[in-house]
């Protein structure tokens, strides 16, 4: 560890150590839901109380902390300890759960989640009533998951490295390789997996061992989004998650947690529930490119990521625009979860004067404006063109290159469609199904 890491180690260990006392968890928990704009006053009165600076500065950081996490842990948030970076890097609870059935399913009793953090998929193993060895390298990542997992009996925590678990300790393995390094830079995104820590070879040797030596044994291992799926081996399933169309995440499931067949997935995660499309060896080629048809579809960044272009081009008889962009283009409307869709209103050559006289004879004030494969920023287009001035009509402008020529996409997007009515008889859910489309 950096002499910068350390001392920021330090400090975060320092500003939990009075909220950890019992007198600074009970003060923590009598605090009213966090207002901003009464955090001064509140800390003012708790200080006048007798409280010490340091305690109310700790629990006044906590319930700030605790409303932030209600996005990702919703009610669990309110009972729970954090530190920011904790929190920042933390798994969703829907996403953990998703992790933690894998593992159920697989009929895994007992797992190890390394570099737990602040316990997020931790809560979701032992929620499942599975054995949970928590492990950090962090002691103020191991005090903070200790707060959050006392309502888990079956789950212990403990201070220790990936490198140094023995795998015979529990039958899978959960881990969260550090993709993050600090200097006195800053901190930045480690994108190579061998700059993980631990790396991804060390990662999978360490799933090798756990599966004998000859196979993969049951492992799952985060990885960032951004990996290149090129560089990942094939005895790997790899799976991207898009939780209401942000890429959160790409896992590595190994051994019996991947699923025979499959080299990489995407789930979708929305409104509607979730949704997934599968990759296997024999795979659609990513489709030629043609011309713009009445409709236009934006992929969703799991699915580019999951190298599924063309399975999804298969499943809308779509063909691309331009060979190294990801929009794809079909005659007919298709409904899918995978990509979102628009129906082409008009195309035309980029260049601001024509635009903007086009905008201004169609009254178009109110527009969304989207980019692939174009050095044209949104924002700075949207300056330019002052769209407010032209009138109130909507319309989505898309950004591209089509036959090598960048050009402008005049669209609408489709409108959500109609959910189908259930079946009253249909028959009661199978657990082996919940994670398949």
């Amino acid at each position: 560890m950096s002499s910068r890491a350390a001392d920021a180690e330090s400090a975060v260990a320092r500003a939990l150590e009075p909220v950890l006392s019992s007198e600074g968890w009970a003060l923590l928990n009598s605090l009213p839901p966090y207002r901003e704009q009464d955090s001064l006053s509140q800390g003012a009165r708790l200080r006048e109380a007798g409280h010490a600076p340091e305690l109310v500065a700790a629990v006044m950081t906590q319930s700030r902390l605790r409303a932030r996490a209600e996005d990702k842990f919703g009610e669990f948030a309110s009972s729970m300890l954090f530190t920011p970076d904790g929190l920042e890097q933390a798994t969703r609870l829907p996403v953990a759960a998703r992790h933690a059935e894998r593992f159920a399913r697989a009929g895994i009793a007992s797992v190890a989640d390394l570099g737990c953090g602040i316990g997020g998929d931790s809560m979701a193993l032992a929620g499942l009533g599975l054995q949970v060895r928590a492990v950090d390298r962090s002691p103020a990542a191991v005090a903070v998951a200790t707060m959050n997992l006392r309502p888990f009996p079956s789950a212990s925590v403990h201070l220790g490295s990936a490198e140094d678990h023995d795998p015979a300790a529990t039958e899978g393995i959960w881990l969260d390789p550090a993709r993050r390094t600090t200097s006195g830079s800053g901190t930045r995104r480690r994108h190579d997996p061998e700059e993980y820590e631990p790396p991804l070879s060390t990662v999978l040797e360490l799933a090798r061992t756990l599966g004998g030596g000859e196979e993969l044994g049951p492992l799952g291992a985060k990885l960032g989004p951004a990996v290149d799926r090129e560089a990942l081996p094939a005895e790997i399933e790899t799976q991207w998650l898009s939780f209401h169309g942000q890429v959160l995440e790409a896992v590595a499931w190994c051994g019996p947690l991947a699923r025979e067949g499959v080299t990489s997935s995407a789930v979708l995660v929305g409104r509607d529930g979730a949704h997934r499309l599968d990759r296997g060896a024999d795979a659609p080629a990513d489709p030629e490119p043609g011309a713009l048809g009445d409709h236009l579809y934006e992929p969703d960044g799991a699915v580019i990521r999951a190298g599924l272009i063309g399975r999804l081009a298969e499943d809308l008889g779509a063909r691309t625009l331009d060979p190294s962009i990801a929009y794809l283009t079909a005659d007919r409307r298709t409904d899918t979860p995978f990509a979102r869709g628009y129906t082409v209103r008009d195309v035309m050559p980029f260049g601001l004067k024509r635009l903007t006289s086009y905008l201004r004879e169609h009254r178009l004030g109110v527009l969304e404006i989207k980019k692939r494969g174009t050095a044209v920023q949104p924002e700075e287009l949207r300056r330019k063109l002052r769209p407010r001035r032209f009138g109130g009509e909507h319309a989505t402008l898309i950004l591209t290159r089509i036959a090598g020529e960048q050009s402008v996409v005049v669209a609408s997007p489709h409108a959500a469609p109609r959910p189908e009515p259930s079946p009253t008889d249909a028959p009661p859910e199978d657990p082996r199904e919940r994670d398949r489309p």
